[in-house]
C-alpha cells in the first residue's frame, strides 16, 4: 500500500514554522502601524476650542436689611439637598437659611440659595459662575465668601472647596462627604462639618473621613456630631447662633 502524504484538505493551511512566521507578519501588518511595517505613519492634527459655556440657574437672594449702610458684605452660599431639586424656588425654602429667612429671620450676610435642576447635581464650575455674577452685581466682600449645604449640598461644599480652594473663606458641610484626596487642596481652609450620629442615608463616617484627611494634611477642621440625630442634622445647625458667629470670624487667606 502506498501512503499518501498528509496534504491539507480544502480550506486548511499547511503550517510549517516558516509559514507560521509569514502569516504572523501579514496579520500584524494588516492590524495597523507598529513601527516595523512598511506603511506610512498615522498623522494627527492640532485643534483648539475657544467657546463659552452658558450657565442658567435660578436662585433666591437675600440682602441684609441695612444693605446700603456699608460698602461690602460677607456672602453665604447655601446648597440644598437632592429633595429640593427642580424648577420651583419655593422648594428651596424647605430647609436651612432660606426657610429661616422666609419666617422673618435677619442675617448679617448676603445669602444666595440656588436651585439645582431635577436629576442633576451641583457642579463647581456653575457655582463659581453664580458667585462671579452675584459679586459683580452686589457689594460682596471677596474675602468673606462662605459655603454651606446639606446632604447633596454637603457633598458639593466639600467638592467646591477642592475645585476653588483659594476662593472661599470657610465651608460648613452638613451630612455630606467627599473624596479624601481632596483634602490636599485646602488644609488652610476653615472647616466646620456637622453630621448625625445615626444618619441612615449618609453614614457619619463620610464626614469623619474628610476631617481625618484634613488633619493628616495639616488642617484644623471642626466636627460636630449629634449622637441621636438621623439624616436631619441641619435643623439644629442652622438654628445655632454660634454657627453664624463662627462664619463671620473667618476671612480668606492664601494657600500655604
Amino acid at each position: 500500500m502506498v501512503r499518501r502524504p498528509n496534504l491539507p484538505q480544502l480550506g486548511e493551511t499547511s503550517m510549517t514554522p516558516r509559514g507560521t512566521f509569514l502569516l504572523t507578519w501579514i496579520v500584524l501588518c494588516s492590524m495597523g502601524n507598529f513601527g516595523f511595517c512598511d506603511e506610512p505613519a498615522a498623522s494627527q492634527r492640532t485643534g483648539r476650542l475657544d467657546t463659552q459655556v452658558q450657565v442658567k440657574m435660578n436662585y433666591l437672594l437675600y440682602l441684609p436689611q441695612d444693605y446700603d449702610s456699608q460698602p461690602s458684605w460677607p456672602l453665604m452660599l447655601f446648597l440644598h439637598g437632592a429633595g429640593e431639586r427642580g424648577d420651583d424656588l419655593e422648594m428651596v425654602k424647605m430647609h436651612g437659611p432660606p426657610k429661616l429667612i422666609a419666617a422673618g429671620q435677619q442675617f448679617p450676610f448676603i445669602v444666595v440659595s440656588p436651585q439645582c435642576p431635577k436629576d442633576k447635581e451641583w457642579e463647581p464650575i456653575e457655582l463659581l459662575a453664580l458667585l462671579d455674577g452675584v459679586s459683580r452685581q452686589y457689594n460682596v466682600d471677596p474675602n468673606r465668601i462662605y459655603v454651606t449645604g446639606l446632604s447633596m449640598g454637603g457633598f458639593a461644599s466639600w467638592r467646591l472647596a477642592a475645585y476653588a480652594p483659594n476662593r472661599l473663606a470657610a465651608i460648613a458641610p452638613i451630612c455630606g462627604g467627599g473624596e479624601k484626596h481632596w483634602a490636599k487642596h485646602y488644609p488652610h481652609l476653615p472647616v466646620w462639618a456637622f453630621h448625625g450620629g445615626k444618619d441612615p442615608g449618609v453614614p457619619v463616617e463620610r464626614s469623619l473621613e474628610m476631617v481625618d484627611a484634613l488633619i493628616e494634611k495639616g488642617g484644623n477642621p471642626q466636627l460636630t456630631i449629634y449622637p441621636e440625630a438621623g439624616h436631619n442634622s441641619w435643623t439644629a445647625t442652622y438654628a445655632n447662633p454660634e454657627f453664624y458667629k463662627w462664619l463671620l470670624r473667618q476671612k480668606r487667606t492664601d494657600k500655604e
